[in-house]
């Protein structure tokens, strides 16, 4: 296939395309997988078109078969369904466009489907995003409730009439997306992202009604699982019923069994919140009155006592016991002031006893020199030397004679 060209002697569309061709013819048959998107079996053609999409690289390419050969699988064939076909590539040069002509059709087994379906479970559950760890708490009353849903289904109006039924005050942002077929994976994963990303949305229940395996195959897709599991709003699954088990509901924070039951998880009833509300009221007015009432015994007990009942006669008792000292210390006061009294006047008597002035009194009298010594003998005076003399009443002076 190798060629040479340059900007002087460039290839023509047409052989580049006829040169694909040539390679492509010479690929052999192969089996390839895929979910079939369109369909078109026109009345009377001889070749049928199916165009298979790979779901999780988001490729497709064209299939043309044989009437006869995709009769042996109408029946049980549909848009949503996964084949695996015998096919050898073509090219068709006019149009540069690759197509598969298949000549054997087969249907994906349940089997095989569950299988797969159970190996990416282990696979994502290995990488942690299956963890109890990882899921987040739901609100106790969102003021805003995300759902995506199909439009005009029995689950959106399970889950609206359900809690509004609950709480009438609710509200919510409701996404309506296709729930099966080949668009659903893009358009579930785009309504949760949008819904993630609103500021006033407090909780997303991506919710859909019952269906076959086939039926519920985009909520088990690996990339809406990655798109649930990075989201920071929580998230509750509510698809099919109680049996039914996509691997939305092992990564979703809280796994509903039904449109309904995830309406009765996320709101709380109106009714049972203030059966609840008078509930703890009665409780703690019974709490306040046995309080009040125990503090009540107390205080009647306490009063009830002695010192409290007639606290007068403690004071009493005190105001006697301090008479009583009083009279006691007047007493004993009096005691030492009358033996003081006493004291003093047999001291005072000893006192005027030894007075010199009593001696006087009994006509002796103290003769002084002029410089106060007292004189004691003749001796020490001579004459004409003025004398005092000191008697009882007064002193006067003398000089002394010859």
């Amino acid at each position: 296939m190798a060629t040479t060209s340059s900007p002087e002697a460039p290839i023509p569309v047409g052989k580049v395309s006829a040169l694909i061709g040539g390679w492509i013819d010479r690929l052999g048959e192969v089996w390839v997988e895929g979910q079939i998107t369109q369909l078109s079996r026109r009345p009377g053609a001889g070749v049928v078109f199916l165009t298979l999409r790979d779901p999780e690289r988001d490729v497709s390419l064209t299939v043309t078969c044989f009437r006869a050969v995709f009769e042996q699988v109408a029946e049980d064939v549909q848009e949503g369904s996964r084949i695996i076909v015998h096919a050898k590539p073509e090219w068709y040069a006019a149009r540069g466009q690759l197509s598969l002509r298949a000549s054997e059709i087969r249907l994906v087994g349940l089997g095989e489907l569950l299988a797969r379906l159970e190996h990416l479970k282990r696979r994502l559950a290995t990488e942690g995003l299956f963890a109890a760890e990882r899921k987040k708490p739901l609100p106790f009353l969102p003021h805003c409730i995300g759902l995506v849903t199909g439009r005009g289904s029995a689950a959106e109006r399970d889950v609206l009439e359900n809690a509004r039924r609950r709480w009438p005050a609710v509200r919510f942002e409701v996404r309506n997306v296709p729930v099966q077929g080949n668009a659903a994976v893009a358009q579930v994963s785009a309504a949760v992202r949008e819904l993630d990303a609103h500021a006033e949305v407090d909780v997303i229940i991506v919710a859909r009604g019952g269906g076959s395996v086939e039926d519920l195959l985009p909520f088990s897709d690996e990339g809406l699982i990655r798109t649930v599991a990075a989201a920071r709003t929580p998230v509750v699954s509510a698809i099919g019923h109680e049996p039914d088990q996509p691997l939305l509901d092992f990564v979703a924070d809280l796994r509903a069994s039904t449109p309904t039951d995830a309406a009765k998880r996320v709101v709380p009833d109106v009714g049972e919140e203030l059966t609840k509300v008078h509930q703890l009221r009665d409780r703690a007015r019974r709490h306040v009155f046995g309080r009040v009432e125990r503090e009540l015994a107390g205080l009647a007990s306490v009063r009830s006592r002695p010192v409290l009942a007639a606290p007068q006669q403690l004071v009493e008792a005190r105001a006697a016991e301090v008479t009583a000292l009083l009279e006691r210390s007047r007493r004993c006061l009096g005691h030492r002031l009358d033996g003081a009294e006493s004291d003093l006047g047999h001291t005072l008597a000893r006192v005027v006893a030894l007075s010199p002035l009593a001696t006087l009194e009994r006509g002796y009298a103290v003769v002084q020199r002029a410089d106060g010594h007292v004189v004691t003998d003749a001796a020490q005076v001579t004459a004409g030397e003025e004398l005092h003399v000191r008697v009882a009443e007064g002193g006067f002076g003398v000089t002394v004679g010859q």
